[in-house]
């Protein structure tokens, strides 16, 4: 159904609130849930609320302050006090960029935390700020190894940024066919997933959701994904987070922010990723109606289509449970 975005925002955050986090609390989730929504990632917007709730339902609602454990001029350890990681991570990317600000580079990693999110939300802060970005988040295991069908490694999304033009370059992606939360909406509305994306618990493949959240993803990218899914987790870990996370729970969340007047002009280098990026939109397409993209684009531009339109396509089933929630029902 069609939705008017401040409707879907006064939404999530009164679900959110019913859940017991507090005004500003519930606006810093609701502004990435719906930064998810005007990019065309619906299954890790509104429904994510859902996810939540369950996920306080099973454990209570019961976080720890966040805490900074170690702590140098150029690095911090925070203890996300089991706290839902839209808060924690926006909490260490603040940490990084006033670090970064100081002494030219940052690295922040953050534990006890869960549903970080969209890793490009907390990079486009960065690169506001003209800064480089990198950023790693490992989860629980989720996704099967390549050449396997045993749930070894998280869903694991790493992101690169770089200031440039009007629309930075960022590149954001993860180490499954699809995600957890794609699984999940699907099992909410009935749908059945793809082919070819998911194993049951026994290892045979399924389209299935509950069994596939029973089972485990298929790893994106062969071999390569599988490494790069590897060194996610590895990075949790460095971040203070256990190599097999518990089930939504102590994830790890590494972020990295540099200034690149550290090694040069900065102006040049964001002239030099702009011209870069014009090049690469100029280079031959294979397909004349499908010229090149450079990363981030196509995410871009759906955003800003939804915020002029000034609406969003919820579906019924979960506005209805959002709305449900939010009515305290």
């Amino acid at each position: 159904m069609r939705v008017e975005l401040a409707e879907a925002r006064g939404l999530a955050e009164r679900a959110l609130g019913a859940l017991g986090y507090g005004g500003e609390e519930a606006a810093v989730i609701a502004d990435h849930l719906m930064d998810c929504e005007l990019r065309g990632l619906e299954y890790s917007g509104l429904a994510r609320i859902l996810s939540v709730g369950d996920r306080l339902r099973a454990t209570g609602f019961a976080p720890e302050p966040m805490a900074i454990t170690r702590e140098s001029p150029v690095s911090a350890q925070l203890d996300g006090g089991d706290q839902v990681g839209y808060l924690v991570a926006e909490r260490a990317t603040r940490i990084a960029i006033e670090k970064a600000r100081a002494s030219g580079l940052a690295i922040v990693g953050a534990n006890r935390t869960w549903y970080t999110g969209m890793l490009s939300y907390y990079a486009e802060r960065i690169v506001a700020e003209g800064m480089v970005a990198f950023i790693a988040s490992n989860a629980s295991p989720w996704v099967a190894p390549y050449g396997g069908s045993e749930a070894m490694f998280g869903t694991n999304p790493i992101c690169f940024a770089f200031p440039g033009g009007e629309v930075p370059v960022v590149w954001d992606i993860g180490v499954s066919e699809i995600i957890h939360a794609q699984a999940v909406i699907a099992d909410r509305t009935g749908r059945p997933l793809p082919e070819g994306v998911a194993y049951d618990a026994d290892g045979a493949p399924t389209t299935d959701p509950v069994a596939a959240l029973g089972g485990a993803f298929v790893n994106w990218g062969g071999h390569r994904g599988y490494g790069l899914g590897v060194a996610v987790q590895l990075l949790g870990v460095l971040a203070g987070a256990p190599a097999l996370p518990p089930h939504l729970k102590d994830f790890g969340f590494l972020v990295l922010a540099v200034r690149p007047d550290l090694f040069g002009d900065p102006e040049a280098f964001r002239a030099s990723v702009a011209g870069y990026a014009d090049a690469l939109r100029a280079s031959r397409p294979l397909d004349a109606e499908r010229p090149v993209r450079v990363p981030f684009e196509r995410s871009a531009a759906v955003r800003a289509e939804r915020v002029d339109r000034g609406w969003i396509e919820v579906d019924d089933v979960v506005f209805a449970a959002v709305t449900e929630l939010a009515a305290g029902r």
